[in-house]
């Protein structure tokens, strides 16, 4: 699995889901529920863990906007002149840094490398209590300054969650978008039998309210980091430590696992209206997928996205499957001669930053971006 590549652990994709976290952690019987709610509190209200120094950024960029809700980095090359790519991650509870985590393992070298010579990243803030109330609105807005502060006209790469909230800018505002990239994104949230659609259907909405109240609007990082190390107790508590002692000699493997650790154990805050919204209207009520998500004051139609289009999904990805990405090919309007389907090996998080998926797939999204960047839209 290209997980492995990157971290020491875990085994299973189970172990790094992007939005419910602590559901998968629990029986959804009436005891189990009622466990939950007895513990949540207990974790919410907990004192801070020591956590490793946090994740940094492998490429040398600067910060050209500083916004509510992100700061834009630009790794651009000295004299780049084609039109922007303008990569949005997951903002789903861990650093943006998953788009540059190490030389040699890094999506925007990569994208470099291919010869987009400008590219940015939305480096998403953690919530902080005065971001409580932030919604997808304010995301999408503040996405909007970007493009418009980079000439009016981007090419996109939406990253998991960043997915969604691309697909969503560019039914929004179709003349600002070049070309398309979803890479594990859940369009169609009802497609497929992932455990994620499942859990998000049986748990209640009041958990996740619960969830929200408890951090005091916030859906707190700490909440979610406990939840993924429950849904796999023997491997975070016992399995990784004993695989460490077994390569102890090996600097690299140690290396590897720190780094990892510096970008898993600091989690960030949610708004919690943000995630609310994420939760009922996207993965419950499938509103994207259905026409009826209402974004900046205009309703949404996936048709209205003509401009090329990539689409990335992983062979073993459980948190965004196959299906939930390519039946994007459906919903949008753009021709089927302009929509490329690519099925990678692994899963999650290997489709960002997995080396096998980085060295044969992402150089080849690349330059089809290129290609796509020589003729005005």
């Amino acid at each position: 699995m290209e997980h492995r590549e990157a971290a020491i652990n875990p085994k299973s994709e189970h172990s790094v889901p992007w939005f419910w976290p602590y559901a998968a952690a629990i029986e959804l019987g009436d005891e189990g529920l009622r466990l939950f709610r007895d513990n949540l509190k207990f974790v919410a209200e907990a004192g801070e863990i020591s956590a490793p120094s946090p994740p940094e950024w492998a490429t040398d960029n600067r910060v050209v906007l500083d916004l509510d809700t992100m700061r834009l980095r630009d790794f651009s090359k000295t004299g780049a002149s084609v039109p922007p790519v303008l990569v949005d991650p997951p903002y789903a509870g861990h650093s943006s840094t998953i788009t540059d985590y190490a030389k040699g393992q890094s999506l925007v070298e990569t994208l470099l490398g291919a010869g987009l010579d400008r590219v940015l990243v939305t480096d998403w803030k953690g919530a902080t209590d005065a971001m409580r109330n932030f919604d997808i609105d304010k995301y999408l807005a503040e996405i909007n300054v970007v493009v418009d502060d980079l000439g009016g006209a981007v090419h996109l790469i939406g990253l998991c969650q960043g997915g969604w909230m691309c697909a969503m800018f560019a039914a929004r505002f179709p003349e600002k978008v070049r070309s398309l990239v979803l890479a594990g994104a859940p369009i169609d949230t009802d497609a497929g039998h992932g455990p994620i659609k499942e859990l998000v259907h049986r748990l209640p909405l009041d958990i996740y309210q619960e969830m929200v109240d408890v951090g005091g609007g916030r859906m707190l990082g700490k909440t979610m980091l406990a939840g993924w190390k429950d849904m796999h107790p023997g491997e975070q508590f016992m399995g990784k430590y004993v695989d460490l002692f077994a390569h102890i000699e090996d600097k690299c493997y140690i290396e590897r696992t720190e780094r990892f650790e510096r970008w898993y154990e600091n989690p960030m805050d949610l708004p919690g209206v943000y995630y609310l919204q994420a939760v009922k209207l996207l993965f419950k009520e499938n509103r994207l997928a259905k026409g009826t998500f209402v974004a900046l004051g205009r309703k949404l139609a996936l048709k209205d996205i003509t401009v090329p289009t990539y689409l990335l999904a992983g062979q073993s990805d459980d948190i965004t499957t196959e299906e939930q990405v390519f039946n994007a090919e459906k919903l949008i309007g753009t021709p089927s001669s302009a929509i490329i389907k690519k099925l990678a090996p692994g899963g999650h998080i290997g489709l960002f930053m997995g080396q096998r998926t980085l060295a044969e797939i992402w150089p080849e999204i690349g330059r089809w971006i290129l290609a796509y960047s020589a003729s005005p839209r």
